[in-house]
């Protein structure tokens, strides 16, 4: 079958594929049974291309060429410095190609182009703090002189199955294949069916930097079909999972059988809460960015804005005030702040909250699409205030640029409110009582919390949240402990004592 990409109006990067392929063994490849799925652009919603998706025998078939290059190849054996070179050769080609790379991202997601840039500095980065963490790494050894010693062989696990999110897709894998590939263990990734495109350069940058055929392993389709595969396979013992929650609880059940590792980023839905004494300008400016950068489809978002009641009607009209004045428009203009949702399934369900919203809060800025923006998944920033804390936009993940904020009287119940909800991925506070900022953080139900901070994060940092929002964590010495096995070594030196059972 062949395919002809649609004549559009809006910008289309050149040289774009019209197919895209799995990458096993080295080598590019169709699916076995042929089948293949569409792939649209969120700005025209028509298709231009058309991805291989992947069936249970393609992802034998990775899985195979990962084992076999786990078992047999020389990856896992290298000694890190020369895993770590062949990590930096990677970093150095994704720095290269960030424009090519950020105009794919933004064309197949329609995240605004200064972010999409960002995002792929990011990746790189990865690559670099892993591959001088490798090197760095030391294994813990414990004595006690004269009786015996004891140390820590870490030792890569095998096969690493990594499912990824749509949202920011190539920085999202990127957090995943630099530790499971640093470790070395092999890999098969499925990315996002919504959004395949720039996980496919993956492969000719990893065969330029030298990985050896089989380590990387891609294979895209349906999470229904090829994710569930790759959960079920009994040679890939560790998954690691980044996505929405239902998900998260099937992979789960998935994975019991084979008693797998699992490291599950999921679903938020994370307050931001403003105390009366913060610097109102640097809460505005944060709680803004923090619910709309990247189109409000970000998993740290700050999506309920709790403020304490003596500031909360100055905090609705200057907050309201800025979101009505955000760009909104084609992801590739440089003025663009939100773009467009990433696909149209994805556009309903968040202007299927809009409207829910408008029967639970007081309606302040946004409300649907953008008058200028007839076409496309576009939806302008969304504000709702005086929202209970039963309403459904108050409890439920949106993943769009959509906020609900709500009051509270003190301490306790902006506590209560925070807790309120069965996620627990991020918290942002605001206040200049240091004694309050540390108290309420530990005492918040949330695996991050930033004080008088927007969304920063060291790479040496857990990243992970509790309840609803996570299993386990990653980043720095936490990933290299996931991807890893912990082999005890004991010795006895001396003479040896031990009870003489029988004789």
């Amino acid at each position: 079958m062949t395919f002809t990409a649609p004549e559009t109006t809006h910008y289309v990067p050149k040289d774009l594929p019209t197919h895209i392929q799995h990458f096993i063994n080295g080598e590019f490849v169709g699916s076995v049974s042929g089948k293949t799925f569409d792939v649209l652009d969120p700005v025209s919603n028509t298709n231009y291309a058309t991805a291989a998706a992947g069936q249970k025998e393609d992802i034998d078939l990775a899985v195979a060429a990962a084992r076999e290059a786990f078992v047999n190849g020389p990856w896992p054996k290298m000694k890190p410095r020369e895993r770590a070179r062949v990590l930096n050769r990677i970093a150095d080609a994704v720095e290269a190609q960030e424009e090519r790379l950020a105009e794919l991202e933004t064309f197949d997601t329609g995240l605004p182009i200064t972010q999409a840039k960002g995002q792929a500095l990011r990746a790189a980065e990865n690559f670099r703090f892993f591959a001088d963490l490798i090197v760095a790494q030391f294994d813990d050894a414990m004595k006690v002189p004269g009786s015996q010693i004891n140390y820590v062989n870490r030792k890569p696990i095998g096969v690493a199955g990594l499912i990824t999110p749509w949202n920011t897709p190539f920085m999202l894998e990127s957090w995943k294949l630099a530790p499971a590939l640093s470790t070395g263990n092999t890999v098969v990734l499925k990315p996002a069916e919504f959004t395949p495109l720039s996980a496919s350069l993956w492969a000719q940058i990893f065969k330029d930097a030298g990985l050896p055929d089989g380590v990387f392993n891609l294979v895209n389709g349906l999470g229904e079909e090829a994710g569930d595969a790759l959960v079920k396979h009994p040679d890939v013992p560790l998954i690691s999972f980044t996505g929405e929650t239902t998900t998260g609880q099937t992979i789960f059940r998935n994975a019991a059988a084979n008693l797998k590792g699992l490291s599950m980023e999921l679903g938020g839905k994370s307050p931001c809460v403003v105390f009366a004494d913060a610097d109102l300008d640097a809460a505005i400016d944060s709680a803004l960015f923090g619910v709309f950068s990247l189109n409000g489809e970000r998993c740290t978002a700050g999506s309920r804005i709790l403020v304490e009641r003596a500031i909360y009607d100055e905090f609705c009209e200057k907050y309201a005030a800025r979101a009505k004045n955000i760009v909104v428009g084609d992801p590739h203009d440089p003025k663009t702040q939100v773009g467009a949702l990433v696909h149209p399934e994805h556009y309903e369900k968040v202007a299927s909250y809009v409207e829910i919203g408008k029967s639970e809060g007081r309606l302040l800025a946004g409300g649907g699409r953008p008058e200028h923006l007839p076409e496309g998944n576009y939806i302008a920033p969304t504000v709702f205030a005086d929202v209970a804390p039963d309403a459904r936009i108050f409890q439920e993940e949106i993943f769009g640029p959509v906020v609900a904020i709500t009051p509270f009287e003190n301490d306790d119940e902006a506590l209560a409110l925070a807790n309120n909800t069965k996620y627990g991925l991020a918290a942002y506070i605001w206040t200049q009582n240091l004694t309050r900022a540390h108290n309420f953080a530990q005492n918040v139900e949330a695996g991050m919390v930033w004080l008088n901070s927007h969304n920063v994060r060291d790479l040496r940092t857990p990243f992970g949240g509790v309840k609803a929002s996570g299993l386990g964590h990653e980043g720095g010495y936490r990933s290299i402990d996931f991807y890893t096995d912990q082999q005890a070594v004991h010795i006895t030196l001396g003479a040896v004592h031990t009870p003489k059972f029988g004789a």
